[in-house]
């Protein structure tokens, strides 16, 4: 899983699964989510992230053994 989020455009992109988007479904207004082929979600986008992420409360944790 990885996440990222582009300042500039305001956009929170939750990286889920590496696959092919094929089609995708507004969750609400404002989150997307992608789908694959078989109907999986592979990426949640939240547009105007900072308008309903606290990115204050933000913790990142990072599994031993990753950075050497």
């Amino acid at each position: 899983m990885r996440i990222e989020y582009s300042q500039d455009a305001d956009v929170l992109v939750i990286f889920l699964k590496d696959d092919k988007i094929v089609d995708s479904i507004d969750i609400e207004e404002g989150i997307i989510a992608h789908l694959n082929e078989r109907g999986e979600i592979v990426e949640i986008e939240v547009l105007d992230a900072s308008k309903s992420v606290d990115f204050t409360e933000l913790i990142v944790r990072i599994p031993s053994g990753v950075i050497t």
